[in-house]
């Protein structure tokens, strides 16, 4: 039975997690520990967790049935090398990574073995554009897919994790790890990209006339600002996608790059209302679903 939760990395979905998981009815304890002194204590203040872990050693005295690691992807395989030595059988680690191909892989050399602890790979697709544990919400999971890409057959605390999940709102759903980073290249880091590079050339094509970069930022109007809101997240945690995810991520880009080529060579012929069509088409299924 789950009676202590760890959660490493106190930021947004961290903290998130530990509200979710009160609002859920968890009475158990939820420990803390963060790099950072400042997002620790902020999600301390929030009440996202009980005890802060007071360094990085204690961490591997904190003797948690579940671990949760919510940093980017590369300190979770870190942590994953770290802790693989230090937890046993009875104890679980999790993680909410961005990309699952990595992870999944060390998962099945270093956990889920007679004498070893269980490792559950997942990623919970709920964020905002801005990090950190002062923007933490327990409601942040409601609604969402948590996805889970499994290494082992489950055993009881994984089933006990995903059904707090689920009571955290959120909708389970397993992939394989592969399927998982292809099908988050284009649903999840393209649109990242895509916004990123909109707002990095917008910025460099009008920061240096101050009049036309606020006639840009007040004629703009809701489409500007929703295509580039997510220009606004942290390389801190992209840095690691990119990295962990480079071919499906690639090609994702080269396939829209083609596209719009596509839509600048007709722009003046019917080929254009055809591809208008073709992404109604796309979002009335969205809207059925």
């Amino acid at each position: 039975m789950i009676r202590r939760v760890l959660i490493v990395g106190t930021g947004l979905i961290g903290a998130s997690v530990g509200l979710a998981l009160k609002a859920a009815g968890f009475d158990g304890e939820i420990l803390g520990w963060d790099a950072s002194a400042g997002e620790l204590a902020a999600a301390d203040e929030r009440r996202a967790i009980d005890i802060m872990v007071a360094s990085r050693d204690a961490v591997f005295e904190a003797e948690a049935d579940v671990t949760v690691l919510a940093t980017p992807v590369l300190p979770i395989l870190d942590w994953m090398q770290t802790l693989a030595p230090v937890l046993g059988e009875g104890q679980l680690l999790t993680d909410v990574g961005s990309t699952k191909r990595e992870i999944s892989a060390q998962a099945a050399k270093l956990y889920n073995q007679p004498g070893l602890a269980r490792f559950l790979p997942g990623h919970p697709m709920a964020g905002k554009e801005s990090g950190g544990a002062a923007l933490a919400d327990a409601a942040l999971f409601r609604g969402a897919t948590w996805l889970f890409t499994p290494v082992a057959e489950a055993g009881p605390l994984e089933v006990e994790w995903r059904g707090w999940v689920e009571r955290m709102g959120a909708t389970v759903r397993d992939l394989e790890p592969g399927p998982h980073d292809e099908v988050c290249a284009w649903v999840s880091h393209l649109p990242q990209m895509l916004s990123t590079a909109l707002a990095a050339l917008l910025e460099d094509t009008f920061a240096g006339d101050a009049d036309k970069m606020a006639a840009v930022q007040a004629i703009g109007g809701r489409a500007l600002r929703e295509t580039t809101r997510l220009g606004s997240s942290p390389y801190s945690m992209w840095r690691d996608v990119a990295l962990t995810n480079t071919d499906p991520i690639a090609a994702t880009i080269h396939a829209l790059e083609q596209r719009l080529a596509h839509v600048r060579e007709n722009l003046r012929t019917p080929e254009l209302r055809e591809e208008f069509a073709t992404a109604n088409r796309f979002r009335a299924i969205k809207k059925d679903s």
